[in-house]
């Protein structure tokens, strides 16, 4: 048993919070009950994960999507209301981390997905202020678009959405989770053969086929179903705690 506070000055620590000029805050966002024994994890702060923490009488919720993003409507009404109210009644705590989770060099989104696809990371790039957060490497073996399509596919679950911009075969790539595709820029700057995100927009099509670069968008939460199990798993190692992390299907 641990009492959140230490738990989330410990996270926000490892995480580095602090560096980052997020569109959401990190960290504890809602505050349930002091001491905690267990934890679920999971993407996104959706009703169905609470409904199944609750279920799983779970102290704590820990997501990479949580609340409270700049832009929205600050009012609590509709489904922020509900969702908050399930927490509020069931007295769980609810952290989340977005691009802290998404840039850390052993329980990120993008380190994780690396060792999901099999992946050599050789650098990072940026995204923006702060810690880079893109990384790009190599294939272990090279691979035409369709062959790496189909390699995707069978880890990932999804079969992701294949734009080749080019017929040579695939031996680098950059990559960056969920809804990165305006990076492929980045990648095209660095020579690669491919870059790889959860999303896909209109004119990333065609940035690709002129820039002459694969294009691969594996769905969002595909992408990012990894930062939070890890770092959860880490959680409940350091702290002995219990942990489930739980994937409530999305197929964005």
């Amino acid at each position: 048993m641990v009492e959140i506070t230490e738990l989330v000055n410990y996270t926000n620590s490892l995480l580095e919070t602090g560096k980052f000029q997020d569109y959401c805050p990190n960290g504890l966002q809602v505050e349930g009950r002091t001491e905690i024994n267990s934890l679920v994890s999971g993407v996104t702060a959706s009703a169905a994960l609470i409904d199944a923490a609750i279920d799983k009488e779970a102290d704590t919720i820990l997501v990479h999507h949580g609340y409270f993003w700049k832009g929205e409507d600050a009012c609590i009404t509709g489904i922020k209301k509900n969702r908050i109210k399930k927490l509020l009644a069931a007295d769980i705590n609810l952290i989340a981390y977005h691009l802290p989770l998404d840039a850390h060099a052993i329980y990120g989104n993008n380190v994780q997905l690396a060792q999901v696809l099999s992946l050599t990371a050789r650098g990072t790039f940026s995204t923006g202020p702060g810690p880079d957060i893109g990384m790009y490497g190599e294939l272990t073996a090279p691979m035409s678009g369709k062959e790496f399509s189909g390699f995707i596919s069978a880890r990932l679950g999804r079969t992701p959405t294949h734009i080749p911009g080019n017929k040579k075969l695939i031996r680098t790539i950059g990559w960056c989770t969920g809804g990165a595709q305006q990076y492929i820029d980045n990648a095209v700057s660095l020579g690669l053969d491919a870059y790889l995100t959860g999303e896909v927009s209109e004119q990333t099509v065609h940035v690709a086929r002129e820039a002459g670069i694969h294009f691969f968008a594996a769905g969002h939460h595909a992408t990012e179903r990894y930062g939070a199990k890890a770092l959860g798993e880490h959680l409940s190692e350091k702290f002995s705690l219990e942990h489930e992390f739980i994937d409530i299907n999305n197929p964005v």
